[in-house]
């Protein structure tokens, strides 16, 4: 009868820790994923969104020409499966180089 009523008592006890919602689980209750589309600009201020642009060309105008060559390839679908085998550089070599010597 005593093991009965400590078993008891036990798995209450194993019940209400377990079951207990703190309030850490309701957070992502309360944040909607979804913006509504006039707020949706209003992540970045002008000022941000200028600086992104400039640095986004300037890393366009200087990218190596290893990543020239990547994109050109990738661009390309059989040139783009020839360098999932044997990389992008045989792969552009391959499609690319040959035109321009003929």
């Amino acid at each position: 009868m005593k093991t009965l009523l400590v078993v008891t008592i036990l798995t209450a006890l194993a019940v209400i820790a377990l079951c207990y919602e703190s309030h850490e689980s309701m957070e992502s209750y309360e944040m909607n994923p979804f913006i509504n589309r006039r707020r949706a600009n209003t992540f970045m201020s002008p000022q941000q969104r200028w600086r992104a642009k400039i640095q986004e060309r300037t890393r366009e105008q200087s990218k190596p020409t290893y990543e020239l060559q990547r994109e050109a390839c990738d661009d390309y679908t059989l040139c783009s499966r020839y360098a999932f085998i044997h990389g992008y550089n045989a792969a552009y070599n391959r499609y690319f180089r040959q035109q321009r010597n003929i």
